[in-house]
């Protein structure tokens, strides 16, 4: 009865939800630089001045949060190992430097400016790994709240957006090969979408490049949420009713058992696209779920600090992985 309850409950909201995801997923397709997630939570923005009732909040809040997580489970099913293993170990160096540069950039710039600690911890996840994807995989580890989720994807999706013009046209600049500019727009820019956009507009060779590269920084979302689950329960052991049960990202090692079964191919390859795109969409309604908890004022009055961070992140970054290359000689 409890469970029935709960979805009596919840359907409404999750409804209203799945309804505004659909126009955001289509535009998302055509518009791929963009994205869905970004639209999704554009649109939730502008619905956020719609004084709805009361009854959908609870649907809305399970949207944000435990489809969020369903949805990071099913991203695994698009995940071969053996093809990020091969590229990792030409690119770990790159990633290992990369990543660390974004969070301690985040973490100085972020005390500079006085951010709250979610904030920074978004920002710099979102830029060191997977833009969007990371941010929401890391939000609920954190038990970041909506406004800052928001603060941070609308932070990276700025950037996502320049890094598509910028990239091709810095790569011919500095005469990088494919391989070289593969390796920089998927170790260097956030969201999948613009790396596939900046990579194939440089060449067909790079962006199947990119594109398993940055695949391949995708699982590191894995080792970087298990530490801040860690470091956010020992920040909390003073608090006697804290649980480290309930804030460990089960769903990551969901992520990773999705991963697997695609690696070995127990599942038809068919089967496998549609469960991940089925991830993609729900990513598409936790935005969108996100986005209509979120007051516009509030974020503009608030979000240049943020912005500055991400610039320094951004920079810091896309600095590193071209320094690096050229160590390493890549190109």
């Amino acid at each position: 009865m409890i469970q029935f309850d709960t979805i009596n409950k919840t359907a409404p909201g999750i409804a209203i939800i799945t309804i505004m995801a659909i126009p955001a997923w289509f535009l998302g397709s055509k518009i791929p630089i963009v994205g869905g997630p970004v639209f999704g939570i554009l649109l939730g923005m502008i619905m956020a001045f719609w004084q709805r009732p009361l009854y959908l909040n609870q649907g809305i809040s399970f949207t944000a949060k435990k489809i969020l997580q369903y949805a990071i489970i099913l991203l695994g099913f698009q995940m071969n190992l053996f093809h990020i293993f091969t590229v990792g170990s030409q690119s770990l160096l790159i990633m290992i430097a990369t990543i660390g540069a974004a969070c301690v950039t985040a973490w100085l710039v972020g005390r500079y400016l006085q951010l709250t600690g979610n904030i920074s911890t978004l920002i710099g996840v979102g830029t060191a790994i997977c833009g969007g994807s990371a941010i929401a995989a890391t939000a609920p580890v954190i038990l970041a709240t909506d406004k800052e989720v928001t603060y941070s994807i609308s932070t990276i999706f700025l950037f996502n957006i320049a890094a598509v013009f910028i990239f091709p046209f810095m790569g011919h600049v500095l005469g990088m090969n494919d391989i070289g500019f593969g390796m920089w727009a998927g170790t260097a820019i956030n969201d999948t979408s613009s790396v596939v956009a900046a990579g194939y507009s440089y060449s067909q060779a790079a962006g199947n490049f990119a594109t398993i590269v940055k695949l391949t920084r995708t699982l590191m979302i894995i080792p970087i949420t298990l530490a801040l689950a860690i470091y956010t329960s020992r920040k909390n052991l003073s608090n006697s009713t804290f649980s480290f049960a309930k804030i460990f990202p089960w769903f990551i090692l969901g992520f990773l058992f999705a991963s697997i079964l695609n690696t070995i191919g127990l599942l038809p390859s068919s089967l496998s696209q549609t469960l991940a795109q089925m991830g993609k969409f729900f990513i598409v309604m936790a935005m969108v779920a996100i986005g209509i908890n979120t007051h516009l004022k509030q974020l503009i009055s608030n979000g240049i600090k943020p912005i500055i961070l991400g610039l320094s992140c951004w920079i810091v970054v896309t600095l590193v992985s071209l320094a690096v290359q050229h160590y390493l000689q890549i190109w």
